[in-house]
């Protein structure tokens, strides 16, 4: 019932740890004494989810009743301290940008410059290590996509919430090992099955949860057909998500890699004090691939500083998808290409504005964001 505890686990028999937004790590004073009241559990927990485990299928990732995310391994053979599980919780609200801003995870400036490459259909990457936060961070950014696009979601367990009319939310279903596909559940649907369909329902925006596989094959053959896409990656840099998409088994070809424009690096950083902030250490803009050095080249749009604990616009008045792409598309001659920036600062003034006026509420702000873009408050003029 806390609405401040993020996750509740079990590392096995012993005490229920959380994971709490203000007090950190946890260790409760509710415990599992014995192995066999902990399998009881977990048996129960798979059973409520629809996905029965075993010995034999003893790995569960599946969504509770509420929405919260589900991890359970089950026995002492491939867990010596017995089963565990792994409970995140679901927000009923999601966290806004403006949430983001309250905590340090970004700043006012670095979000009105997301506003406007999500605006513009530029496709973009989260990344980050596991649990930095970069889920959270794509969903808050969602508000920025125009109310009128069709968007269409792609995960394989449900986790993002977005506040369109025009949201398909699509989810992939997996069996788990042995269970027969002729026993009335249907065959797999996997994210690539769903990625190539969602490319013949003419979608706006396509968000896919999280890239791991072949899928990200798809995602760029998406963006090269003219489907923005925004996604979440599991690397803790630039250099090791180019890496990780080239190679075996997404195998996109480096001279693909453009076709991304940017980067956003997320971090969950440990201070001295020990506590653990979120931060967006970096939001990289992608230029394209350099043939004579057989790398991706990428500059530095806005930088995280640990000594001050604020973003660097390290960009300004010299961003590459500001002039090279964004102006381009709107059609603003060369020499007027500053209108972008003082757009940023004229965005950064409104969520400045909203937040002082108290309105931080996810639903809220997307609210606000449609009204001016009805209006034609954000129409940017070249």
């Amino acid at each position: 019932l806390d609405p401040y505890i993020e996750d509740v686990g079990s590392d096995g028999v012993g005490q229920i740890y959380v994971e709490h937004k203000i007090f950190g790590a946890l260790k409760s004073v509710i415990e599992f004494k014995r192995e066999e009241d902990l399998d009881s559990f977990v048996i129960t927990l798979a059973e409520k989810v629809g996905k029965p485990i075993t010995y034999k299928n003893p790995i569960v990732d599946a969504s509770l009743p509420d929405g919260s995310r589900l991890n359970i391994v089950y026995g002492n053979d491939i867990s010596l301290k017995g089963s565990n599980f792994s409970i995140r919780k679901f927000t009923e609200v999601p966290f806004s940008v403006l949430d983001l801003i309250a905590t340090g995870t970004i700043s006012y400036e670095a979000a009105a410059y997301l506003w406007i490459l999500i605006e513009n259909g530029m496709s973009m990457f989260f990344s980050g290590e596991t649990a930095s936060g970069k889920t959270t961070t794509l969903n808050a950014m969602t508000t920025f996509v125009p109310s009128n696009y069709k968007i269409v979601s792609i995960e394989d367990t449900p986790e993002l919430q977005l506040p369109h009319p025009h949201w398909t939310r699509e989810v992939a279903r997996i069996h788990e090992r042995g269970v027969e596909a002729g026993e009335g559940k249907g065959s797999d649907i996997t994210m690539f099955d769903l990625l190539k369909t969602s490319l013949r329902q003419r979608p706006n925006y396509i968000l896919v949860g999280e890239i791991r596989g072949i899928e990200g094959n798809i995602v760029f053959q998406a963006i090269q057909t003219g489907h923005p896409v925004m996604s979440t990656f599991h690397a803790a840099s630039v250099e090791k998500l180019v890496q990780r998409i080239t190679g075996d088994p997404i195998s996109v070809p480096k001279t693909f890699i453009d076709n991304l424009n940017a980067i956003v690096l997320q971090s969950a950083v440990r201070r001295p004090d020990g506590s653990v902030l979120r931060r967006v250490t970096s939001i990289n803009e992608v230029v394209g691939y350099n043939p004579q050095k057989r790398t991706v080249s990428f500059v530095r749009a806005f930088a995280w500083d640990p000594e001050t604990d604020s973003h660097v616009f390290i960009a300004n008045r010299n961003s590459y998808l500001l002039e090279n792409k964004i102006a381009q598309n709107l059609g603003i001659p060369e020499e007027r290409r500053w209108v972008l920036y003082n757009e940023i600062e004229k965005r950064t003034k409104m969520l400045e504005k909203m937040s002082g006026k108290g309105v931080t509420n996810f639903y809220d702000i997307y609210r606000i964001i449609t009204k001016m873009q009805n209006k034609g408050i954000l129409k940017i003029a070249g």
